[in-house]
């Protein structure tokens, strides 16, 4: 499984995604957007877990999915403005 970063429009969009996680047994902890990510809330949740499983729970809170490439850097795997 890789690991991912999602961040959101609202600190309650991060809370919400984080339980989700919980509930489908992916790996989450709720943390500070890294720096190089922009987002609104500066709330991030980052999980290890399947990227199509967890954009099927999307809501408009969820602001972007990025990979945590083997580099360190993150690769874009979905955007709100797409």
């Amino acid at each position: 499984m890789e690991e991912y970063v999602a961040t959101f429009f609202s600190h309650f969009g991060a809370m919400a995604f984080k339980k989700k996680c919980d509930q489908e047994g992916f790996a989450a902890k709720i943390m500070p957007v890294p720096r190089n990510l922009s987002s609104s809330c500066g709330t991030c949740v980052k999980f290890t877990g399947e990227a199509e499983k967890a954009l099927s729970w999307k809501t408009e809170e969820l602001e972007q999915l990025v990979r945590r490439g083997a580099d360190g850097g993150y690769e874009p795997v979905w955007h709100g403005d797409e």
